[in-house]
């Protein structure tokens, strides 16, 4: 399955049906009065956050999401019935945005939530609405609601508790494969992985999901190689995987280092402030004495918790990941303190709300 990580789509809300003008018409009956009905309401435009989704892809091909009008109502007091809604069923992660691209309506991160971005029209009143001591043969209705419309985008964040970022050819797509289950191309130039992955990685007893990213280069948080796209997919990481190649040398590793913490920092997202184990790949290439002075490069560009990986080897990857459950067990405990304290807060306002005394 194709990777696609944002599209534009147009939704429509159903329009509502209208009001029904209708009298009572029965033997022995010669004034029944109004009896007609109210039309139905239009259908709503929901976006529901459902597992099992990784891509928008979907949204390529069908591009056009339009609601049912709501039925018109009809004689003997029956109302016309609601249309049906227009579901669209979005990964985890996803984003919706105004066709500005720049205005957030909506952030889907956990499974079963759900927004209506549009409402149906409301159905029109039938005539029965309308009788009163002084007009008991009314003749009006109402026309159904309008629908409402317009177009917006679709943009997937990919949600994983790791994330790996480095230069192009670093070796990130090499170590995600060994790692995990998961099958990212992998071959000896730069940019060989176009879009990013997620691989499921297993350490000790407990397993993480990692997010591959494409290799990044100087400009990327201005979007030079869609950078600025491929960055957002490690916003919502807990840590962050710094792969530097230590084939380059040491004045190649200081600089692949400076380039990768520029961008993250010039990006922004809370990207600067993540926290970062940082390691040499592809270290069976390389000798003990140029692997030190690799380290020490990194060392004085004031890289910490340095690790020394070969995927292909082996060497290293344990306490590499290790290091990266640490950190993902610390971020996670404490992001769980801070919703029981933020809720817990929330409970002591709404107490003292309802116990203040009226004065």
């Amino acid at each position: 399955m194709k990777f696609l990580d944002q599209a534009k789509v147009y939704l429509r809300s159903g329009d509502g049906g209208n009001g029904c003008v209708s009298f009572r018409r029965e033997a022995n009956v010669p004034r029944g009065g109004p009896d007609g009905g109210d039309g139905g309401r239009g259908g709503d435009v929901v976006a529901v956050c459902v597992d099992g989704l990784n891509t928008l892809i979907d949204y390529r091909y069908r591009q056009h999401f339009k609601a049912d009008r709501g039925t018109d109502g009809m004689g003997k007091a029956r109302y016309g019935a609601g249309g049906k809604d227009s579901i669209l069923e979005l990964p985890i992660g996803t984003q919706v945005y105004a066709e500005d691209g720049e205005t957030l309506i909506a952030d889907l991160t956990k499974p079963g939530e759900s927004i209506v971005l549009l409402e149906g029209g409301q159905g029109g009143r039938g005539n029965i609405h309308f009788k009163s001591s002084t007009n008991q043969a009314p003749r009006r209705a109402d026309t159904g609601g309008e629908a409402q419309e317009m177009w917006v985008w679709l943009r997937l964040k990919l949600i994983a508790d790791a994330g790996l970022v480095g230069l192009p050819n670093a070796g990130k797509s090499t170590l995600l494969s060994v790692v995990s289950a998961a099958q990212p191309k992998i071959a000896d130039y730069p940019f060989t992985t176009l879009h990013p992955g997620l691989g499921v990685v297993e350490s000790d007893d407990r397993a993480f999901v990692m997010a591959d990213i494409p290799g990044l280069i100087e400009g990327a948080h201005d979007g030079k190689g869609l950078g600025d796209r491929f960055l957002g997919h490690v916003e919502r990481c807990r840590v962050l995987l710094h792969l530097v190649d230590v084939t380059a040398g040491p004045e190649g590793v200081a600089d692949a280092y400076r380039t990768i913490c520029a961008e993250l920092a010039a990006y922004g997202g809370g990207l600067a402030d993540k926290k970062v184990v940082v390691a040499l790949s592809k270290c069976d290439a390389m000798l003990p004495d140029d692997i030190a002075a690799c380290r020490a490069a990194l060392t004085d560009q004031g890289a910490e918790d340095i690790h020394e990986i070969s995927a292909i080897a082996g060497d290293g990857m344990t306490e590499a990941l290790r290091a990266l459950c640490r950190i993902i067990d610390a971020e996670a405990a404490a992001e769980k303190a801070a919703a029981v304290k933020a809720e817990a807060e929330s409970a002591g306002d709404t107490i003292e709300n309802i116990t203040e005394p009226v004065r």
